[in-house]
């Protein structure tokens, strides 16, 4: 974990939360400096055995930035089967290329709802939600002399 303060996006599983930070890992090109096990906790803590290998904390270092997460058991997250609203984890980067290598990477597998492509407001978007149940956002970040495919030409 850094020494900075920061904020990070926490990301609530049902017992793939360890499948999904190896894939995001491999994706995002990040290390997972932590994973720990329900079954590693301490002796005392009332826990199901169909849980001990599902992850209490898992944390995906991916340069400056990272993500956490959990698998939830269904009787402390009555929801967790439901689709995740409200948010969304956004990947930006000046570089185009990559921008299209990560959202192919991480929609693989999943539903793209936006395709990734030029928009009035980034030279490359998309989004959509990862096999896992978790929705992306893959952003671009235009140069300040970009200019999108309407205005061109009219400067």
């Amino acid at each position: 974990m850094p020494d900075k303060s920061m904020i990070v996006t926490s990301l609530s599983f049902k017992g793939q939360c360890r499948e999904a930070f190896e894939f995001y890992a491999t994706v995002l090109g990040g290390e997972i400096t932590a994973a720990f096990p329900f079954g590693d906790g301490p002796p005392d803590m009332p826990i199901k055995p169909d849980y001990k290998e599902w992850l209490m904390h898992c944390w995906l270092q991916v340069g400056d930035y990272a993500l956490m997460g959990a698998d939830i058991p269904p009787e402390f997250g009555p929801n967790i089967d439901k689709p995740k609203n409200g948010f969304d984890v956004t990947f930006h980067s000046k570089d185009i290329e990559e921008c299209k290598r990560v959202f192919a990477g991480l929609s693989e597998g999943g539903q793209v709802q936006m395709a990734f492509g030029e928009t009035f407001w980034s030279p490359g978007y998309g989004n959509f939600t990862d096999k896992f149940g978790i929705p992306w956002m893959i952003n671009a970040v235009p140069s300040a002399d970009w200019r999108p495919a309407h205005m061109r030409g009219f400067e």
